[in-house]
């Protein structure tokens, strides 16, 4: 088993304006994600933000510490949650199993030292896609699933963005820290997701997508709303979400995707929307 990750270093809404497309993938996309018999984490300085993924296949995967948490194991000051987007899969925290079938989530609180994750067939691996965030305090380790969720029906088949928002790592289902964690699932014939855009100064939000068919894509739009930016995207691809940008897309299908965010607060609706008609 291989361990991977990259930091990712926090920018500002000046600086960003002058990045060129490269520069953009370079600072935000997250392109490695889902690599067999590896663990991949990315650290940003977005809120001591971390995403990533675990797809064990020739074996178990452990979570284990990186460098730059200076921590003699990973949650030692740290709360994660983990949605498996793959084939069955089993997460042992400190011996106790559970079970993670498509689309699962599981939350554990800081202070668990042994995180193992298991496939229960290789040929089907599962697939864990990994936030993490610094947290003050241990928490029960709970499992969420799809069924579980807190669910939202937002927007229309008229304006394109008819979707199902599944809250599942939130306030009223599972107690955190700061994480925050849920899956929104566009129906047929709508591709547009979090139109009217906002920005959340308070928490910075990184956006995993999947559910992408073969040979389509995802426009995701960032930047402030008067000047925004876009960054075309894969299936299993995330892209971060600085506080100060708004985080929406389009894509040539519908597709889903997990949202994360942390920071100041635990209020969902905490956000500033910007108005169709005045984006830039």
């Amino acid at each position: 088993m291989k361990t991977s990750y990259e930091t990712r270093y926090a920018s500002s809404p000046k600086a960003v304006k002058k990045y060129d497309t490269e520069e953009l993938r370079e600072e935000f996309l997250i392109e490695n994600l889902m690599q067999e018999d590896q663990l991949v984490l990315v650290y940003t300085h977005y809120d001591r933000y971390m995403a990533g993924s675990a797809v064990p296949v020739a074996g178990p995967i452990a979570l284990e510490t990186i460098d730059p948490l200076k921590s003699s194991y990973f949650l030692e000051r740290r709360e994660i949650g983990i949605i498996n987007v793959g084939g069955d899969g089993t997460v042992e925290v400190d011996g106790e199993e559970f079970q993670l079938t498509l689309k699962d989530a599981l939350y554990i609180g800081s202070g668990k030292k042994e995180v193992v994750f298991k496939s229960n067939d290789k040929n089907n691996p599962a697939k864990f896609y990994l936030n993490s965030a610094p947290a003050h305090t241990s928490l029960p380790t709970i499992k969420v699933s799809k069924a579980d969720a807190n669910k939202i029906e937002l927007g229309s088949l008229e304006t394109a963005n008819h979707r199902t928002v599944n809250q599942m790592i939130i306030g009223g289902i599972v107690e955190t820290c700061q994480l925050q964690m849920g899956m929104t699932e566009l129906k047929t014939g709508s591709v547009w997701n979090t139109m009217p855009a906002h920005v959340h100064d308070r928490r910075m939000e990184i956006y995993y997508y999947l559910d992408i068919p073969q040979d389509q894509a995802v426009c995701h739009f960032m930047g402030e709303p008067q000047e925004t930016r876009h960054i075309w995207m894969q299936n299993h691809q995330a892209v971060i979400s600085p506080p100060w940008s708004i985080h929406s897309g389009s894509g040539t299908s519908n597709y889903t995707f997990i949202w994360g965010m942390a920071g100041e607060n635990l209020d969902y609706g905490d956000m500033d929307v910007a108005k169709i008609t005045e984006l830039r």
